[in-house]
């Protein structure tokens, strides 16, 4: 695989030109973005990414075959699961209903909702107007988003939830004075809440980690100011499309509730809408594995971010209290006393459950998702030792 010649990824990518015009009644600013053909064929060769010998999988797919059956015995995962390695996938499992009332089938094109595995990808997105010079990790958020009203927040405290902001969806659901239930909540709400309704930081900034959904829906206004184009479209433009991420998509509360995919609890009941679904950015895309592995690998390939940059969001921000867990510009990780470092990202919300594993030295993805609410989509974590010294064990704590 190979890019077409003389060309660079992040100019080919993204924002290279804010034009901006005054003047009559229906004049707006206008933003243009250089999009890239819906193609991974044009990416370099990934790093190491040499074809698996047929012994190799064969020796290693029946240890994930007993994990899959020994986890979602009789396959009762009710998702999709997908196990690759130098973008090759060695094992994939679908199974389950994606609409129950329809009788209709998750299959690998299934799109389900992947909860803060959101995350991920919204970071990849401000991490690429990092790249393009059109923002800065250090940048205050207040000399982007004007009416932000916490001058020491920076894009990088968003990132690595070091900012002290409150939880939006703590502030909205306590006091009606503050937001009415009854209305959807956007990503513009939250801020003009913050900015007039007297909601105060938390902590102060830059002293400590809070894992906290509203970092993320700010970072979405982020991507939509410095874009000139909604969160949705963005994301489709920046990442889904020049990654063939085909079956890939923002959820839109107006358009897609009739259509998207339900989650359920546990007993098999489906979980409705609520006001909270309109927010995006911490949330609400759905996606496939194998979308998800085009992701996952387009990471490392060259061009993608710079690598100083690309090195950064693998670095634990939190370092107050010394321990194992920390997080970094969009990824969780554990980084262990014996030097070994594991990244990945789970979500949750509504039904719907995800994990994605990324094991850097030995370019393995391990992704699963689900619509029907179960803790067991995060154990695919314990199919580490399988590749590298990954010291989890079936006590490990999910």
């Amino acid at each position: 695989m190979t890019f077409l010649k003389n060309t660079n990824i992040p100019q080919i990518l993204f924002l290279l030109l804010v034009l901006s015009s005054c003047g009559k009644d229906k004049q707006k600013e206008k933003t243009a973005i250089v999009v890239v053909e819906d193609t991974l064929a044009k990416m370099k060769p990934f790093f190491h990414e040499k074809k698996l010998s047929a012994i190799y999988v064969a020796s290693v797919k029946p240890r994930i075959n007993h994990f899959y059956e020994k986890t979602w015995p009789n396959n009762s995962m009710n998702g999709g699961f997908l196990v690759a390695r130098n973008g090759e996938i060695i094992f994939e499992k679908y199974d389950g209903y994606a609409d129950r009332s329809k009788k209709t089938d998750i299959t690998k094109d299934t799109p389900l909702h992947i909860a803060s595995v959101s995350k991920v990808i919204t970071a990849s997105a401000v991490l690429k107007l990092v790249d393009a010079n059109k923002i800065e990790l250090d940048q205050k958020v207040n000399t982007i988003l004007k009416t932000f009203p916490y001058p020491e927040v920076t894009v990088r405290s968003l990132l690595n939830h070091r900012s002290g902001l409150r939880n939006y969806s703590y502030f909205t659901d306590r006091d009606k004075k503050i937001w009415d239930r009854k209305n959807q909540l956007t990503n513009a709400d939250i801020l003009d809440l913050m900015a007039t309704k007297g909601i105060t930081l938390e902590y102060k900034t830059d002293t400590r980690f809070m894992y906290c959904n509203t970092n993320y829906a700010m970072l979405a206004l982020i991507i939509e100011k410095v874009t000139g184009l909604s969160y949705p479209v963005a994301m489709q433009e920046m990442i889904f499309k020049p990654l063939g991420m085909k079956n890939t998509f923002v959820f839109d509360y107006e358009k897609d509730r009739k259509t998207a995919v339900p989650s359920y609890r546990g007993n098999n009941t489906q979980i409705g809408w609520d006001y909270l679904d309109t927010v995006y950015g911490d949330k609400n895309i759905y996606s496939t594995p194998r979308d998800l592995l085009k992701f996952d690998r387009a990471r490392y390939a060259a061009d993608f971010l710079k690598p100083e940059l690309l090195k950064e969001i693998y670095v634990g921000y939190s370092n107050e209290h010394r321990g194992e867990k920390n997080y970094g510009l969009g990824i969780r990780m554990i980084n262990w006393f014996s030097g070994q470092n594991f990244y990945f990202h789970n979500g949750w919300w509504h039904g719907n459950t995800s994990s994605y594993v990324t094991l850097q030295k030995e370019n393995v993805t391990i992704i699963s998702l689900s619509n029907k609410f179960t803790r067991k989509t995060y154990a695919v974590r314990k199919l580490s030792p399988i590749f590298g010294d990954y010291p989890f064990n079936i006590k490990d704590e999910d």
